[in-house]
């Protein structure tokens, strides 16, 4: 091998060049940033336990966006009557924002295996008697009886999220990546699970969507109990703690979850009346789907990095940020173009997972301690009745204007979160 000679004062120095083989290559940018952005998942699943109870909880929460879709195809394919079909899902929504907080109180009492197992034997059993009142053509008033029951369903993400901070606790950026992930598998549920639904109510009978979601239900809180080891313990006295509606912050917070929650409600009525009205009503699931799909990649982006400290001024942010971006889909809606709205729907939805995920570290803050389940079931009681008010006042622009100016209501609603963010206690904390 040559060498190659220099002269350094009066000596003489002799340097063999390294060979081609032993250079390391450093590895490719891209591969670097993948690496990065996975690490802290990767540290997030290396507890013992984690997995196993992720996988129990994607199970139970898939039925979560099958369930109204599958009653409303059942009754009215039964009935003949979608009025019907909509009175009774939303009779079911309104007895879940009531009976969820209790449910969630009780697992803070009691531990989540004691209580989450037979309050989902109750929603399943709900579900199979909604079932066989359509079958066997019962009077409607049952309809709304057997639905009313599934209110028992415990909130498996608000249970997930409890466990993450118990295994986590003491680690603020796993935390946040945790959140991050959970609101990723909320968006994910949510936009397969309608999809599943309907197609095996039309692909094999109308009940099968609701037998489905009642079999994944059960199985996955079965799984999800069994893991003990990942469990909160139940604090001492939680009977004897502060109700978290006390704590200063908290009911302002839940004010931006239900302007949040009328952001989606209001999104979806108006892009399936928009899709119809231009003769595509078939496609605007697949619309909506999109703007799922960008929430849950911003949140899987959004739990890769390490967040500001100032988690009030971080939510108020997102909250900002999310009122720009629900701006889109009215500027794509003036074009009468569903292909233009579709991609307008999928960048206004990456503000959604930031702001939920942002909120849910704050629910977790302001929460006291032994009632963090009751806490978190607030803040998704207040996301739905949210969505409820969205979507009457969509659907009420939608039918009484134009569609393309029904697209100011969740607008409006994201710029009332950020305004209540703004002047909330929570943020003055």
């Amino acid at each position: 091998m040559p060498q190659l000679m220099t002269m350094s004062g009066s000596t003489l120095v002799l340097a063999e060049p390294v060979p081609h083989h032993e250079y390391r290559e450093e590895p490719e940018p891209r591969a670097r940033v993948r690496a990065r952005w996975a690490a802290p998942y990767r540290r997030l699943f290396a507890v013992p336990g984690a997995r196993a109870f992720t996988l129990g909880n994607l199970i139970a929460r898939l039925p979560m966006g099958m369930f109204s879709v599958s009653a409303v195809i059942m009754i009215a394919g039964s009935r003949g009557s979608y009025a019907l079909a909509g009175a009774v899902t939303a009779t079911g929504l309104a007895a879940t924002a009531i009976v969820a907080p209790w449910t969630a109180r009780l697992v803070d009492r009691l531990g989540q295996a004691r209580v989450a197992v037979p309050a989902t034997a109750i929603a399943a059993l709900g579900s199979l008697a909604l079932l066989l009142c359509v079958r066997l053509d019962a009077p409607d008033w049952t309809l709304f009886a057997a639905y009313a029951a599934t209110a028992t369903t415990p909130n498996t993400g608000g249970m997930s999220r409890a466990r993450w901070a118990h295994v986590h606790r003491g680690d603020a950026a796993a935390v946040h990546t945790a959140n991050s992930f959970e609101q990723a598998v909320d968006e994910l549920c949510f936009m397969l699970g309608p999809v599943a639904a309907a197609f095996l109510c039309t692909a094999l009978f109308p009940e099968a969507g609701t037998l489905t979601g009642v079999v994944l239900l059960m199985t996955g809180m079965l799984i999800f109990a069994a893991q003990r080891s990942t469990e909160p313990p139940v604090a001492a006295r939680t009977d004897r703690a502060p109700s978290p509606l006390r704590s200063p912050g908290l009911p302002a917070l839940l004010a931006v979850f239900l302007a949040t929650g009328a952001v989606f409600g209001a999104m979806e009525v108006v892009t399936l009346a928009y899709a119809d009205r231009l003769g595509h009503g078939s496609a605007g699931g697949a619309v909506l789907a999109l703007q799922a799909a960008g929430s849950c990649v911003a949140g899987l982006v959004y739990g890769s990095v390490r967040p500001a400290r100032a988690v009030s001024r971080r939510l108020l942010v997102c909250t900002g940020a999310m009122t720009a971006l629900m701006c889109l889909p009215l500027l794509a809606a003036r074009t009468g173009s569903l292909l233009v709205l579709a991609g307008a729907l999928l960048l206004a939805g990456a503000a959604t997972a930031p702001t939920m995920v942002t909120g849910m570290t704050l629910v977790q803050r302001l929460t006291p301690e032994g009632r963090l389940n009751e806490g978190m079931t607030l803040a998704v009681t207040a996301i739905l009745g949210g969505i409820a008010l969205g979507s009457a006042t969509g659907g009420w622009l939608a039918d009484h204007t134009s569609t393309t100016t029904a697209y100011l209501a969740p607008g409006c609603a994201a710029a009332l979160a950020t305004v209540v963010c703004a002047a909330g206690p929570a943020r003055r904390r």
